[in-house]
């Protein structure tokens, strides 16, 4: 067995360029042990030596054995990549600091060929980003910088992409796993997973695959004057599975019907009280005061299918999507809104209760078309359209309710009851080509014209209820890329590369009177520019990816006040710098250990809007200044057919930026901000046959770690509410394969 652990090169010689050197025996031997690691982060089939930019890839097999299955279990293993998320399913990535808040993704979700959640800035889609679970996955490729030239809006930090496994026709597959995990101070959780690959005839296959998990809670609700009320009030749910369909008739010719289902349902938010100056979790242990009982339940829907059609002068591909994003959620805002109606008062606590009732949809159709060469050793070519229809609701309402239970409160009329829905439509064009110019050096360049439509309206009644509205934008947007690329030798390439990235603009529901410039928000954009190094030995004994990179980030989206109205608005500019590595090191047969680390200045370049509560020479929230990860894993033989192995990861955060805000400014003269902190996990597992027995433990010290702030002014006695990582985990998984 070989093993695994998270590799950002497979940088190997191909098996002819390797019989003309003096390791080629080497090189071979290497390639059985460690094969080549292959990406479509340009949208065909590459090497990842061969890619001229930042992409860092997780196989499947890595994530298994880390138990990795959520956006927190598996970004130690990805230089850069940050997650403030505090609710199973919301969740805001952040690539290269690419972040100031708001409302729209700066960092692109796909699915295979799928672009899932939304791109614009209508429907929550900086939080809604879709959280797939990793189990029976390929890989997860991450690609660092602007992905504007062939993934489109909102790619501005990135691309996250899932690459799901295809069915497979040489055998029938069967495997299972099943979890138990113990967590400190909670509840035990159950987690268990199943696939099957069947191979209908010669040219049918299918592969199918399903999971539940179960997670136990570990936060408690208590009252204001510290009594218990509930116990371990954050568990949650996440289940559901995959099938695909592959026909291929001809070597020619191939379609794949995929479908994915997931829902994730939550209790309450994994949120503790804080101290506001240092973050600090108040009263010993992990508690929220929630009069009101709060659940998020997210359902994520996708169907697609992708033909490939083989034309000889190139390949012919068409991705078809329909994808659906449902939310609903109870908040609890008795402090909040209580304070300001008069129901709320300390120590007393509330007399009555408040809680919001919001349920948000984005229906999404893409389709993609797009034409590519074969491989040349001289020029080679893609060209495509895309076309993308969203249209996203989010319905909420106000309700105060008699003091511990859900009864309407008879005291105050309802407060609001409304919704805004919203369409997006986008038609773009692409290209992307890559020119030899020789053996060793290439020349990778693209475009992409995007223009999008966009209309918005919202309505409502009660006492907080806007008038009427309604607006509309329309926006034209260009994206490039240049990248050059010398490859020193078989097993080493240097590039460069500048692109630009966009978000999409989009319309503002602002009251009549209102400044004609805010009406509609303007895309912002940024330029990116960066320079690295791929190489490795020939053995691939040792390798390291780096990347060092400078953005120029212009009109920054951000929330403003008109009118008492919030809006998007753009702001002023912003820059990121940074360096990334992650070096590879198998000293002897069986160990594995990768290092991977990221430094990142990004910081606002003029202040913001007074009500989002930035200055000039803050840091963008969410990004630590240094990260640093450390896995390794080794393997050995334990008699007959099995294979023991230990392993271990080390993850160091620094000390990061909290979100803008001009109360917290207020109140303390900064900007907030959230603590380092430093997370070990162990592993170790016997797999012998067909069988498996796997141990592990995260969060081995049981740190108190904080991901981010929220709900500022919604916690009693001045405290905040911060994201927390779960505490320490011990569990068991047994596994069987067939």
């Amino acid at each position: 067995m070989s093993v695994s652990s998270a590799l950002a090169i497979p940088l190997a010689a191909s098996a002819a360029a390797a019989q003309d050197t003096p390791d080629a025996k080497r090189a071979t031997t290497a390639d059985t042990e460690h094969p080549d690691i292959i990406v479509t982060a340009q949208k065909r089939q590459q090497l990842l030596i061969d890619v001229p930019q930042s992409v860092s890839v997780v196989s499947g097999a890595v994530l298994e054995r880390q138990q990795a299955f959520n956006f927190q279990d598996y970004a130690k293993l990805v230089p850069g990549l940050q997650i403030a998320q505090s609710n199973a399913g919301e969740a805001r990535i952040v690539l290269r600091g690419i972040n100031t808040g708001g409302v729209a993704a700066t960092v692109a979700t796909y699915i295979d060929e799928t672009p899932f959640g939304s791109s614009s800035g209508q429907v929550n889609g900086a939080i809604l980003a879709g959280e797939l679970d990793t189990f029976d996955v390929a890989r997860v490729e991450v690609l660092r910088g602007p992905q504007g030239t062939l993934y489109g809006a909102s790619s501005l930090g990135g691309v996250i992409k899932f690459v799901t496994i295809e069915p497979k026709f040489d055998k029938v597959e069967v495997r299972g796993r099943a979890s138990l995990e113990s967590v400190q101070g909670g509840d035990l959780s159950y987690l268990g997973s199943a696939m099957v690959n069947l191979p209908v005839s010669d040219t049918l296959a299918i592969r199918g695959s399903g999971f539940y998990r179960s997670y136990g809670g570990f936060i408690d609700s208590t009252g204001l004057a510290g009594s218990d009320v509930a116990k371990n009030i954050n568990d949650s749910k996440s289940y559901g599975g995959r099938v695909s369909a592959l026909f291929k008739p001809s070597s020619t010719f191939s379609v794949r019907l995929t479908a994915v289902l997931q829902n994730l349902d939550s209790d309450a938010a994994s949120v503790v009280e804080s101290d506001p100056v240092s973050l600090k979790t108040r009263y010993g242990n992990f508690v929220q005061s929630q009069y009101v009982p709060e659940y998020t339940d997210i359902a994520y829907r996708l169907y697609n299918g992708t033909a490939d059609l083989d034309l000889g002068f190139a390949t012919l591909t068409s991705s078809t999507s329909y994808s659906m994003l449902k939310e609903s959620l109870r908040d609890d805002l008795s402090a909040l809104y209580g304070n300001a109606l008069g129901l709320y008062s300390e120590p007393a606590g509330p007399a009555a209760d408040i809680g919001l009732v919001q349920h948000t949809d984005v229906s999404r159709f893409t389709q993609e078309v797009r034409l590519s060469s074969g491989k040349s050793d001289s020029f080679e070519w893609l060209l495509g359209g895309y076309y993308d229809r969203e249209t996203g609701q989010i319905v909420q309402r106000l309700d105060v309710y008699d003091h511990g239970t859900l009864n309407i409160f008879a005291g105050v009329p309802q407060l609001f009851d409304g919704a805004t829905h919203s369409r997006y439509e986008e038609f773009a064009g692409f290209a992307n080509g890559t020119l030899h110019l020789g053996s060793r050096f290439d020349l990778t360049a693209g475009g992409r014209f995007s223009h999008n439509d966009q209309v918005a309206d919202q309505g409502g009644t009660g006492l907080l209820a806007p008038p009427a509205l309604d607006s509309a934008s329309k926006e034209d947007v260009f994206t490039w890329s240049v990248a050059p690329k010398f490859k020193i030798n078989p097993n080493a390439a240097l590039y460069a590369r500048v692109a630009k990235g966009f978000r999409p603009g989009g319309p503002n529901i602002v009251p009549p009177g209102a400044p004609t410039s805010v009406k509609t928000y303007r895309s912002d954009s940024l330029i990116s520019y960066e320079v690295g190094l791929k190489a490795e030995t020939a053995d691939r004994s040792f390798g390291i990816d780096i990347a060092a990179f400078h953005i120029d980030w212009s009109d920054i989206q951000l929330f403003a006040s008109i009118n008492n109205y919030g809006v998007n608005a753009n702001g002023g500019k912003a820059y990121s710098d940074g360096v990334e590595f992650t070096a590879t090191m198998r000293p002897t047969r069986g160990l594995q250990v990768s290092v991977n680390g990221a430094y990142t200045q990004a910081k606002l370049l003029e202040d913001t809007d007074p009500i989002v509560g930035g200055l000039k020479g803050d840091r963008l929230p969410f990004t630590p200044k240094y990260a640093v990860s450390v896995n390794g894993d080794y393997d050995w033989k334990v008699g007959g057919s099995a294979t023991a192995y230990v392993g271990g990861s080390l993850r160091f955060l620094g000390e990061q930026a909290g979100p803008f805000s001009a109360d917290y400014r207020a109140a303390n003269g900064r900007q907030s901000h959230i603590p380092s902190y430093a997370v070990a996990d162990l592993r170790a597992g016997v797999e012998f046959g067909r069988y498996s027995v796997e141990v592990y433990a995260k969060n081995l010290t049981n740190i108190d770690g904080k991901t981010n702030v929220v709900g500022e002014g919604n916690s009693p006695f001045g405290s905040v509410g911060t994201g927390v990582i779960r505490p320490r985990t011990i569990g068991v998984t047994l596994g069987a394969g067939f």
